[in-house]
């Protein structure tokens, strides 16, 4: 078997597939998979699926038999204990497989960002380094769709879009480039032990996500820059919960401090174009 993925039921998984077999519809591909039953019915069937669940190295070890390449995307867990513990628990299993080659969903600039999800991605790094397995450490930027959402809807129906940002910008990559990106590293034979950053070439503010928004919907909606404490209130009104409206506006504030500002150039080798800011926004207005 050629290429394996981890979480291939996920958004960001079946992306990479899809990418992968619009390359190549030959390719041969294992999905490595919780829930067999759902693979099944989301999945093509030319995909073998197997089971393999981040906490069980037994079940890892078996999926990760005659893997050459191995997607390994990280956990969806919102606690970062656990997830250390499962990703060391993949990779671990992934050494004893003797996986030719491990492709690891990491973080962008994650050697110098204060965003607290990169120390858990500098632990798995660490971790593949000590396996002595080769390695791509795929470093991800912020998902796009985390800030550009149907939800941007109440924005254009206020006029206002509010966030505790300040002037800072966001080298944020949509999913989909990010899925055409990593089918590209998952195709080619890169050099080994390398370190790729996807981060947008062109970072964007929330004064240009305001104006874009203008432009698109053909309603003035405007920026108002608010206090941390200010977005958290603003938060929970909008329905998150208390925890999440504290995280938000936490990592808002490393924004504001130019945590993920820096471009990428990676990306444009790897890709033919990425989506603008307005291709982004139009298509999560149509998507509400």
């Amino acid at each position: 078997m050629s290429i394996a993925i981890t979480g291939a039921t996920g958004n960001l998984g079946n992306l990479v597939i899809q990418e992968l077999l619009e390359e190549n519809p030959k390719e041969k591909i294992a999905a490595i998979v919780r829930n067999v039953e759902k693979a099944k019915e989301q999945l093509p069937g030319t995909i073998e699926i197997r089971y393999g669940d981040y906490s069980s190295y037994d079940s890892l070890v078996k999926a990760f038999q005659g893997i050459k390449k191995l997607l390994f995307i990280s956990s969806p867990s919102t606690d970062d204990m656990e997830r250390v513990i499962q990703h060391a628990t993949v990779v671990k299993a992934a050494r004893d497989a003797e996986v030719g080659r491990i492709y690891y969903t990491s973080f962008s600039n994650a050697d110098h960002s204060t965003i607290p999800l990169a120390k858990l991605h500098l632990a798995t790094e660490a971790a593949i380094k000590v396996s002595g397995l080769t390695y791509t450490f795929i470093r991800n930027p912020l998902y796009t769709e985390v800030f550009i959402n149907p939800s941007l809807n109440q924005s254009i129906a206020s006029g206002k879009l509010i966030a505790n940002v300040g002037d800072g910008k966001l080298n944020t990559t949509s999913r989909t480039d990010l899925a055409m990106a990593t089918a590209a590293l998952l195709s080619q034979n890169g050099s080994q032990n390398e370190i790729i950053d996807l981060a947008s070439s062109t970072p964007w503010s929330y004064e240009d996500l305001a104006v874009t928004l203008s432009e698109v919907s053909g309603k003035q909606v405007t920026y108002k820059a608010v206090s941390n404490e200010e977005a958290v209130q603003y938060f929970i009104d909008s329905g998150l919960p208390k925890p999440a409206a504290e995280f938000t506006a936490s990592m808002n504030h490393a924004i504001a401090n130019g945590d993920i500002e820096k471009p990428g150039t990676d990306i444009k080798n790897l890709i033919k174009k990425e989506a603008s800011l307005k291709d982004l926004v139009t298509n999560a207005l149509a998507n509400r």
